[in-house]
This record gives C-alpha cells, sequence and structure tokens, in this order.
C-alpha cells in the first residue's frame, strides 16, 4: 500500500474541506452577527410598542434545552447568554407543568375518573420549553382595575366558546373588541352581588354584608367559572381564592387573572391543595359539578381540612332543592356523611344550603367506634401539602384550638398586623413578627419611590410575591389597590398558615418547577433571595428567569432583592429575555451588606405574525 498514489482521494477531501469552511461561515455569520438575532423577534416600534433591534421570527415546535450563547470579551466569566429563541405562537398560553399535550406524549398513566390528568404533571430537564412564551397576535397592555373586573381585550384571550355556552347564565358576553362580564353565574344567573347579599341574609349577617364585621376573611371558590363570585365579594374586603383545572371550561382562570381577581389553576383529584389546615372561613361550590361521595367522602374531607373552626360551606346545586329520585339519592348520602363528619346545617334556602364545621373536637370524640370517616393519625401533619396525597379522615384540631373554641384571630383588618395565633408553630415571638411588619413596611416603601417615575397608581394589580415568608410585603401594600400572590417555597418553613392568619392569600409552591398560573397574570413580581435559593438546590437559575418572564404582563415588573453576584448574572440575561433595567440600588436596609435591589420591566413585544394581524 505503501507505494499507491493518493491522488484520487484527494479531490473528496478537498471539496469536504470546504464544504465544511461553507458551513462554519454560515452558522458564524449567522448566529455570530449582531444583526441576526437567534431570538427573532421584531418590536413594533411603529406602532409603539417598544424598541429593538431584532429583525426575524423563529419558531421552536419541540421541546429543548439548547440556548444560544455568544462569547463577550468584556466577560471575564466567559460566556454570557445572547438570546432565547422564541416559542411557537401555538404555546402563547402554555403551562408546563398542566400541558396535556406533555402528558399524551409522555404516555402518563394516569386515572381519569380522579382527575389525575388535571393535576401537575412537570416536563423533565430535557423536555422544557427553553423560549419566550409569544403573546397572542394583536395583545394589548390590559384594561386597568377597577374597570378591568368587568371587561377585558378579547384579542388578550381569543377565546369566546364559554359565552355562547353559558350565554344563558350571563358568564361573560363578547361586545365588539372586548368580552364584559355581567356578574353572572351557573346559580346566580341576576348577579354576584345579589347571590352574595342573599348568602349573608341566610345566616343574619348584619346590613346583608358576607364579611360578618370582619370575622369572614378568607374564602375558596371551588369550580369558581369565571370567578365573578370572587370579584364581587372584593368589596366587602373577603379574599377569595377562585379554583378550577384548565378543563372543559377551559381558560376560566386566565379570565380570572385578566380581570384582576385572586385565582390558581387546580383541582380536588388525588392531591392536597396547596393550602396549609385551616386557611379559609368559607368554601364555596355552584353546581361545581364534583361528586362529593366518591372515594369515602375525600374531596369533602379535604375541605374539611382547610376550612376553619367553624367554618362554611355553602353549596348550591340541584341536590340541594330538586325532587328527582337521582337528585333526592345523593342529597341523602351527602346529609349522611357531613352529619358523620360533625357539620350542621347553618342555613337552607331555595337552591343553596349552608353547612358549618365544628368549633371544637368535642362531636369527633363523641361518635361511636368505627363511625366513617376515620379521624387522621395524630403524626399526620395536616399541613403537609406539596405533592401529598388526600386522606379520607378528619383532621382535629390541637389541644389548644380545642380549648381556644376558635381561630382566635382577630376581625379584619385588625388581623393584618395581630401577631398570628400560630406564631409559636415556629418558634416565633410577637416581637420577630412586629419587627418584620416593620421592616418591609420601610422596603415596601423604598420600592416604590424607586418605582414612581415609571408608574401610575393603576399601573399594577396582580403582584406575587415568590419569598413570602410571614407576608409582611403583602401587608404593606394594604392601602394599595392590589392583590398579592404570597408563595411559599416548599422547601422552607411553612409560614404559608401566619399568611391566611394575617388574611392574605397564597400557595405552597417549588420554583425548581412552573408555577400553575397562564402566561401574562402577573404585573409585578418580588424575588427576595430566590434566585439564590434556587441555585444552591441545584436547579437552573435561567429556568426561573424564564418561567418569571412566562407569567410577567409585557411592561410588567420584577423586583429583585439578592446579593450582588445574583444581580450581576440577572444583568447578563436582560438583553437575551427583552428586560429593561429600570433601576439598580444598594440595599442599604439589609443585615447582607451585598444585598442590591434591581427593578427591570419587560418590554412589550410582538411576532411578525402579530404585526402582520395588527396591519
Amino acid at each position: 500500500m505503501r507505494g499507491r498514489s493518493d491522488g484520487g482521494k484527494k479531490k473528496p477531501v478537498i471539496v469536504l474541506v470546504c464544504v465544511a469552511a461553507v458551513v462554519l461561515v454560515f452558522v458564524y455569520l449567522f448566529f455570530g452577527s449582531s444583526n441576526h438575532g437567534a431570538t427573532a423577534i421584531e418590536y413594533g416600534r411603529k406602532l409603539g410598542l417598544g424598541g429593538g433591534d431584532d429583525d426575524a421570527t423563529t419558531k421552536k415546535d419541540e421541546p429543548s434545552s439548547t440556548s444560544f450563547y455568544v462569547d463577550d470579551d468584556d466577560d471575564s466569566n466567559g460566556f454570557t447568554p445572547r438570546s432565547f429563541p422564541v416559542c411557537d405562537d401555538r404555546y402563547s398560553e402554555l403551562i408546563p407543568c398542566l400541558d396535556r399535550n406533555l402528558i399524551y406524549q409522555m404516555r402518563l398513566k394516569l386515572d381519569l375518573s380522579l382527575m389525575e390528568h388535571y393535576e401537575r404533571h412537570c416536563p423533565p430537564p430535557e423536555r422544557r420549553f427553553n423560549c419566550l412564551i409569544p403573546p397572542p397576535p394583536g395583545y394589548k397592555v390590559p384594561i386597568k382595575w377597577p374597570k378591568s373586573r368587568d371587561e377585558v381585550w378579547k384579542v388578550n384571550i381569543p377565546h369566546t366558546h364559554l359565552a355562547h355556552e353559558k350565554s344563558d347564565q350571563n358568564w361573560m358576553v363578547v361586545k365588539g373588541d372586548k368580552i364584559n362580564f355581567p356578574g353572572g353565574g351557573t346559580h346566580f344567573h341576576y348577579g354576584a352581588d345579589k347571590y352574595i347579599a342573599s348568602m349573608a341574609n341566610m345566616l343574619n349577617f348584619p346590613n346583608n354584608i358576607l364579611n360578618n364585621g370582619g370575622r369572614l376573611r378568607t374564602f375558596l371558590d371551588v369550580g369558581c367559572g369565571v370567578a365573578s363570585f370572587g370579584g364581587y365579594l372584593l368589596a366587602s374586603d373577603i379574599m377569595t381564592m377562585s379554583l378550577a383545572p384548565n378543563d372543559v371550561h377551559q381558560n376560566q382562570i386566565q379570565f380570572a387573572l385578566e380581570r384582576g381577581i385572586p385565582a390558581y389553576l387546580g383541582v380536588l383529584g388525588t392531591k392536597r391543595l396547596p393550602y396549609p389546615s385551616r386557611s379559609f372561613e368559607l368554601a364555596h361550590c355552584s353546581r361545581c359539578r364534583i361528586d362529593w361521595l366518591q372515594r369515602d367522602g375525600i374531596l369533602l374531607l379535604e375541605l374539611d381540612r382547610v376550612l376553619r373552626p367553624g367554618g362554611y360551606f355553602a353549596y348550591s346545586s340541584p341536590e340541594a332543592y330538586a325532587q328527582d329520585e337521582e337528585d333526592l339519592r345523593i342529597w341523602r348520602e351527602m346529609s349522611a356523611l357531613v352529619e358523620r363528619m360533625c357539620w350542621t346545617i347553618a342555613a337552607k334556602r331555595n337552591q343553596t344550603v349552608i353547612w358549618q364545621k365544628p368549633m371544637t373536637n368535642d362531636c369527633y370524640q363523641e361518635r361511636e367506634p368505627g363511625t366513617q370517616p376515620p379521624l387522621c393519625n395524630s403524626d399526620s401533619d395536616p399541613d403537609a401539602v406539596y405533592g401529598v396525597n388526600m386522606e379520607a379522615c378528619i383532621t382535629q384540631y390541637s389541644e389548644h384550638d380545642h380549648k381556644t373554641k376558635g381561630s382566635g384571630l382577630a376581625p379584619w383588618p385588625a388581623r393584618l398586623t395581630s401577631p398570628p395565633p400560630r406564631l409559636a408553630d415556629f418558634g416565633y415571638s410577637t416581637d420577630m413578627f412586629e419587627k418584620d411588619t416593620e421592616t418591609w413596611r420601610h422596603r415596601v416603601d423604598a420600592y416604590w419611590d424607586l418605582l414612581t417615575p415609571v408608574i401610575q397608581s393603576d399601573t399594577v394589580r396582580n403582584i406575587m410575591d415568590m419569598k413570602a415568608n410571614m407576608g409582611s410585603f403583602a401587608a404593606a401594600l394594604n392601602d394599595k389597590d392590589v392583590w398579592v400572590m404570597n408563595v411559599v417555597p416548599e422547601d422552607g418553613p411553612n409560614t404559608l398558615k401566619l399568611i391566611y392568619d394575617r388574611g392574605l392569600m397564597g400557595a405552597v409552591h417549588s420554583w425548581c418547577e412552573a408555577f400553575s398560573t397562564y402566561p401574562r397574570t402577573y404585573d409585578l413580581l418580588h424575588a427576595w433571595d430566590i434566585i439564590s435559593d434556587v441555585k444552591k438546590r441545584g436547579c437552573s437559575a435561567e429556568d426561573l428567569l424564564l418561567e418569571m418572564d412566562r407569567i410577567l404582563r409585557p411592561s410588567g415588573f420584577i423586583l429583585i432583592r439578592d446579593k450582588q453576584s445574583v444581580v450581576d448574572l440577572v444583568k447578563k440575561y436582560l438583553k437575551a429575555l427583552h428586560w429593561e433595567a429600570v433601576e439598580t440600588k444598594a440595599a442599604s436596609d439589609s443585615e447582607n451588606d451585598s444585598d442590591v435591589i434591581l427593578i427591570v420591566q419587560k418590554k412589550l413585544w410582538l411576532t411578525s405574525e402579530s404585526l402582520r394581524d395588527l396591519e
């Protein structure tokens, strides 16, 4: 072989080398050029929608963990992110952990009769969509509160099937370029306000106001529709967690949040709701299509777990008044079940019955041995909720709560600043609580001073505190026309029960996963040390930033309070995420001298397809 000439092979080799060189030059020009961004976003500069320099549109059809990077000579750490691709337009309403397409693709074996397909199933890292969620074509800045309670832009949630399906119930009405909400519901066609006053009258509350002098503050509306019940309760100083799955009435929670009404995507399936025990004074079901008798009453027992001592369950359904044999059977069996649970009828009128939970353990202890449902084991933690299975048992009160004969809470609004009775569960003192409240009052004042040049009084409505601790950030915002979703990380102290004891709303969550909400549902995110916490857990800070971008409304703000190194990291991603730094300032009141406040704003951008539709 040594004596053979290789001249015959040289030409193909040279051709291959040339082709490879051309490909490399093309890749460099496409991904390295500063004029051709891989984000593929067009800004609507000519429409007054913001500014930018990217000029193409890319679609991302499949999940990918790939990001695009470019070497930055000024960065001593080596690489900084240059851009993220834009997800395909079909993913403009993507909820990663409630994505039924993912369930089908991964062939998860779920029991549909138990609603497992509506529960959280998060994608593994290799199947995450590491791309920016585009707004729908023609997206507009949402209508401001309080007008938004009654109308939203149709283009922001282009789904009108509920207007036709529920046309006889006044859920929503399409009028031109808006969707109006007359305040109706399945069992209150003539308005939630009249229905609410009727419930207060049934319970003999003063002036037909359902808050009963501030004694009722936190409600849970199960199967809430478009959340008009919770929206109209706000006028009575009642905070309602409106809960519904993304089911055949899809987008109902999206409508609720677009309206500026507290809401959460969830289902009574197999897992506990993300709320601690004794969180709500009243639970409500208006034709919510839930089989309360299934599995030994496990779903009703889950409501019992989250109700306070003496709490109410308002149930409006045909079983409460119809006379056909099937409805009568359900009514008899349900009445027998709640009686064994020690609930009593507080009021019953027409289509609605209101049951009341006992104030003490007396009734539980007087039941005959072997009575079903059983009492929960003493070692069962009623406050453990994240990914925890429901139990078909009755949660008793602690010895302290049994003796107190009630929740021990002050009426609203005094309970907002009164030390919660469950402080002792964490070893916290009254002084610690009061200091925390005062600290966050000063911090929120400082935040608002920084935001004043760029916001008006109605700029923000839906706010999320991503690490709420005792809820003092939200408490400090009580004088503003906003509501706060207080998120308590599942790997820390479950202080959410203190937050509910203060009359505030929230949920337990792990920020290594996506939150159960639609894209573009919050105006402001407060990220206090949460990026540092996620990095310590070994989860991706990049994934968290993309998730924050997903749930933030265009033109919305993020308040980041973290170490200087974290703030520096976030700044590297600003261009990639199409965020703009509004303010950077040292946190002078911090116990940690390295803490920095970074305020960023998400730009309002539109894809090429959206711009074409507008034209």
